[in-house]
C-alpha cells in the first residue's frame, strides 16, 4: 500500500532515501532549506556524484510520486516523516553537532499530526532519540518517535537503499511501538519480501548500531595498516598477511586492505563522536582504544608523505608530482576528511609541484584546496611526471597500461597508496614501484 512520506534533509542520506522511498511507491515529498540543493534535485539533477541516482530520481520524478520543495508545511499529512540532517563533528571538538537534527525537529513538531511515525535517521550520539520523543510527547502525544538507522556506502547507495542486508527498528515498548513497527513494516514491504533481516530493538540500542558499525570497520582498516607498518620494518608484505588471516572465517578477507587509510564524511565523524559521548556517559576508557584506531589511520598520511621522499632522493624540491585520485574512495565525488587530498597539500607544502585529477571530485577539491593545480585529463596528467601517486583506487586507475603511461612520465616511479596495481606488471614495465606494507 502506497503512503504519504516526507523526508527531512536532501544532503547524501536524504536525496537517495527520498527517491528510493518513491520507487518503492510511495508519495514521497523531500524538503531542504537549501533553495538551489532543492532546484537541481526538483529537475533531475542529483547535486552531488553517486552511481544510479541520477537515474532513479528521472524515473520517480517522472511518475509525479516525488517532489522537493523548501516549505516544511508540504510536509502536513504525512505518515511518515524521515529525519535524513547531517549530523557533522563540532569545530574544535570530537562530539557530534546535533543544531540541525534539532532545528529540522522543532520545524516537524509544527506540523506533526496524530498517529504519525517520525522516523530518525540520522547517525546521533545515543540518548538524541529519547531527548526528542521527550519534546515530541509534549507537543503530539499521539506521533511516535523511531531511530532507523541508515547503512549506506558512498558509491553503492541506491542499491544499499533498496536492497539492504538488514532493517534496523528502534521502537518504544508496548502497543505504540508495534503500531510504529507495523508502519515500517508497510514503508519497506518490498525490501521485507525479498526476504531482507528486520531486527526490532529499543531506541538506544538502535542508535548505537550504526556508530559501532563504523567504529568496527574503522578498528579492523586501522589493525591491518598497523600490520603494514610492521611489514615494512621487517620486509614482509601486508597484502600476502592479510590474505591469510582473512581466510579465517572468524576475521574474513573484506576491510583488510592496507594503504592510506580511511576518511570521508562518516567513519572519521562517527568515531569520534561515539568517543565524545561515551565521556560524557562517564565510560570513556571503554572506548579508548579508539584513539589509537584515529591515529593509526591519521599517521598512514604521514607515512605516505614520508615514502613519497624516499623516493625522491631525499626532497621534494623541483619534484613534479602527479596525484591520482582526490575522493576519499571511488565512485563518489565526496572529499570530506580524503586522505588523497591531505597527502597532496602536505607536498605542496613541501616543495613539491603537485598536480591531481580525479574522475568525479575536481570541483569539490579546487573548492577546499585552491593552491593544487587540478587536471582533468589522466594523460595530461601524467605528462612529464617524476612521481606518481595513486591515492584513490578509481578502476580506471587500477586498469592503467604501466607501458603507456610509462611513455608519459620523466621518471618512471610510482606509489601505490591503496595496493591497487599489480607490482609484478609495474617492474615489468621498468617502473620502480613501493607500497605502503610492500617491499
Amino acid at each position: 500500500m502506497a503512503m504519504r512520506i516526507s523526508v527531512i534533509g536532501c544532503g547524501y542520506l536524504g536525496a537517495v532515501h527520498a527517491a528510493s522511498m518513491a520507487e518503492l511507491g510511495h508519495e514521497v515529498v523531500g524538503i531542504d532549506v537549501d533553495p538551489a540543493k532543492v532546484e537541481s534535485l526538483a529537475a533531475g539533477r542529483a547535486p552531488f556524484f553517486e552511481p544510479g541516482l541520477p537515474e532513479l530520481l528521472e524515473r520517480t520524478l517522472e511518475t509525479g510520486r516525488l517532489r522537493f520543495t523548501t516549505d516544511f508545511a508540504d510536509a502536513a499529512g504525512a505518515e511518515v516523516h524521515f529525519l535524513c540532517v547531517g549530523t557533522p563533528q563540532k569545530s574544535g571538538e570530537f562530539a557530534a553537532d546535533l543544531q540541525y537534527v534539532d532545528g529540522a525537529f522543532a520545524e516537524l513538531l509544527a506540523i506533526v499530526g496524530p498517529g504519525a511515525v517520525i522516523a530518525g535517521k540520522s547517525t546521533v550520539p545515543v540518548g538524541t532519540a529519547e531527548r526528542l520523543a521527550a519534546r515530541l510527547e509534549e507537543v503530539q502525544p499521539e506521533a511516535t518517535l523511531v531511530w532507523n538507522p541508515e547503512f549506506l556506502r558512498e558509491g553503492f547507495a541506491v542499491k544499499d537503499t533498496l536492497h539492504p542486508d538488514r532493517l534496523v527498528y528502534g521502537v518504544p515498548d508496548g502497543a505504540e511501538g508495534e503500531r510504529a513497527t507495523a508502519v515500517l513494516d508497510e514503508v519497506y514491504a518490498r525490501i521485507l519480501a525479498e526476504g531482507t533481516p528486520r531486527l526490532v530493538m529499543d531506541p538506544s540500542t538502535a542508535q548505537l548500531v550504526k556508530v559501532a558499525a563504523n567504529s568496527f570497520l574503522a578498528t579492523k582498516i586501522s589493525f591491518i595498516n598497523a600490520m603494514a607498518e610492521l611489514c615494512e620494518r621487517t620486509g614482509g608484505d601486508v597484502t600476502s598477511l592479510a590474505d591469510a588471516i582473512g581466510l579465517d572465517e572468524r576475521i574474513g578477507r573484506k576491510f583488510l586492505n592496507a594503504g592510506l587509510g580511511f576518511g570521508g564524511g562518516c567513519l572519521p565523524k562517527d568515531i569520534r563522536a561515539f568517543m565524545a559521548r561515551a565521556g560524557e556517559l562517564g565510560a570513556d576508557q571503554t572506548l579508548s582504544f579508539l584513539r589509537e584506531v584515529d591515529a593509526i589511520n591519521t599517521r598512514r598520511r604521514v607515512r605516505m608523505v614520508d615514502l613519497a621522499r624516499e623516493v625522491c632522493g631525499g626532497s621534494f624540491l623541483g619534484q613534479r608530482i602527479t596525484v591520482l585520485g582526490a575522493s576519499f574512495k571511488p565512485n563518489s565525488d565526496d572529499i570530506r576528511d580524503s586522505p588523497a587530498l591531505n597527502v597532496a597539500e602536505q607536498l605542496r607544502l613541501q616543495g613539491a609541484m603537485v598536480r591531481v585529477t580525479d574522475p568525479a571530485a575536481l570541483a569539490n577539491a579546487k573548492s577546499s584546496y585552491p593552491n593544487l593545480v587540478y587536471v582533468e585529463d589522466v594523460e595530461e596528467a601524467l605528462t612529464g611526471a617524476d612521481l606518481v601517486l595513486i591515492l584513490t583506487e578509481w578502476e580506471q586507475y587500477r586498469e592503467l597500461d604501466p607501458e603507456k603511461a610509462g611513455e608519459l612520465v620523466a621518471q618512471r616511479r610510482v606509489l601505490d597508496g591503496r595496493n591497487a596495481i599489480d607490482p609484478a606488471a609495474w617492474r615489468a614495465a621498468g617502473w620502480t614501484y613501493r607500497a605502503l606494507g610492500r617491499r
